[in-house]
C-alpha cells in the first residue's frame, strides 16, 4: 500500500481553502503543513484541516512533506517555486508562474535542469466534456482542424481590488483558454490580434478589460476565436467547439441538474451554473488526483507542466500587446 504524498499548502485565501480540503478529502494525500503570510488565518486552515501551521522556511526544510502547492498572491509563485524546487519538493503551483513573463522565463531556465515534478494549475484540461472533446479530435472526428471558437464569460464581476492586482483579463482569465486550445488542438498559437473595452466596470478603463474578443492563427494553419466577459446576466458560460474537414465536436456549456418544465404554453429549462467556481469547482480535485497518479509513478499525458506555463503566458502577453497597440501580434515577438 502506497503512503500518502504528504503536503505543504502555501497560501490561504479562497483558493487555498479549495485546495486544503481537496489535499484532506483526496485519499492519497496528507495536508500537513500550512503557510500563509497571515498567521491567524493559516492557523485557522491548520486547525480545520488538522495540519500544522508554519513558516515558509519551515515548510520548505521539513523532511516530513513531499510536495508544495503554492496557492498564495500571484506575485510570489516564481520565488516559492524556485524555493520549493531547490528544495527537492514536488510542486503544484497556481496559474500564471509570475505576471513577467520574463521573470517566468528565468526561473523556468534555472529550474530546468532540477529533476523534480512540477505542474502548473491549469484545471480547466480536466473539465470532463473537455477531455472528451480533446479524445474525439484526437481520434480523428473532425478531420483536419480548421476553425476552433471558444467562450468564457464569468457570470459576476470580481471586486475591483481583485482586478487591480490579477495581471489583467488576458493573464488572469483568458490564460486558461489559451492553455486549453495548445492542448485541444496540439498545435501552437502564432498570431494574436485582440479588441477589448471596459463594459461592464468603466472604472478599470485605465488598466483594464473586462469585455474582449480575440483571433488567433495557428502553427498548422487553423483560426481560433475566443471571446470573454467578466459579467453576464444569464450564468456562467464556458463552451468550445472544434471544426474540421469533416464535422465539429463541440464542448457546450453546461446547466445546473434539473428538469424541463412544460406549463402554459411555455417550457422552462435548467439554468446555468451560477457562478465559475461551481462549473470549475471538480477539476481542480481532478487536476490534484492526476498530479498525484503522476508523483506515483503513473504516466499522465494531460498534466501542465512548466512549458506549458511559458506557452500559455506567452500567448497572453501577445494579447495584452495587441490590445495596446491594436494590431495583430506574433507571438515569437514576445519570446524574444
Amino acid at each position: 500500500m502506497r503512503m500518502p504524498q504528504r503536503f505543504a499548502l502555501i497560501g490561504g485565501g479562497f483558493i487555498g481553502q479549495v485546495h486544503a480540503a481537496n489535499l484532506t478529502a483526496h485519499p492519497g494525500c496528507e495536508l500537513a503543513l500550512v503557510c500563509d503570510i497571515d498567521a491567524s488565518r493559516a492557523e485557522a486552515l491548520a486547525r480545520a484541516h488538522g495540519a500544522q501551521a508554519v513558516s515558509v522556511a519551515q515548510a520548505l526544510e521539513s523532511d516530513a512533506i513531499d510536495a508544495v502547492l503554492i496557492a498564495s498572491a500571484t506575485p510570489t509563485h516564481a520565488e516559492l517555486l524556485a524555493q520549493a524546487v531547490r528544495a527537492g519538493k514536488a510542486v503544484y503551483c497556481e496559474k500564471p508562474i509570475d505576471l513577467s513573463l520574463a521573470r517566468a522565463r528565468d526561473v523556468v531556465a534555472t529550474l530546468s535542469p532540477v529533476s523534480v515534478p512540477v505542474t502548473v494549475g491549469f484545471n480547466r484540461r480536466f473539465d470532463h466534456s473537455h477531455q472528451a472533446l480533446k479524445a474525439q479530435v484526437k481520434q480523428g472526428a473532425v478531420g483536419t482542424l480548421e476553425l476552433i471558437q471558444m467562450v468564457c464569460r464569468a457570470s459576476e464581476l470580481p471586486p475591483l481590488s481583485y482586478l487591480q492586482a490579477s495581471g489583467g483579463q488576458m493573464r488572469d482569465q483568458a490564460i486558461h483558454f489559451f492553455d486549453l486550445l495548445r492542448w485541444l488542438t496540439d498545435d501552437e498559437v502564432v498570431t494574436v490580434g485582440a479588441m477589448g473595452a471596459a463594459l461592464a466596470m468603466p472604472a478599470i478603463r485605465e488598466f483594464d478589460v473586462d469585455t474582449s474578443v480575440l483571433i488567433m492563427r495557428m502553427q498548422q494553419g487553423a483560426l481560433a476565436q475566443l471571446d470573454n466577459a467578466r459579467r453576464t446576466a444569464y450564468g456562467y458560460d464556458e463552451r468550445i467547439s472544434i471544426m474540421g474537414s469533416s464535422g465539429m465536436v463541440a464542448s457546450e456549456s453546461q446547466a445546473v441538474r434539473g428538469v424541463t418544465r412544460y406549463q402554459n404554453g411555455s417550457i422552462t429549462q435548467p439554468g446555468l451554473w451560477p457562478d465559475w467556481f461551481s462549473r470549475v469547482k471538480s477539476t481542480y480535485y481532478a487536476h490534484l488526483d492526476a498530479f498525484v497518479r503522476h508523483l506515483n509513478g503513473e504516466q499522465v499525458d494531460d498534466l501542465p507542466g512548466l512549458h506549458d506555463g511559458l506557452r500559455a503566458q506567452a500567448i497572453a502577453e501577445a494579447a495584452q500587446l495587441s490590445l495596446t497597440r491594436g494590431e495583430f501580434i506574433e507571438v515569437a515577438e514576445v519570446e524574444r
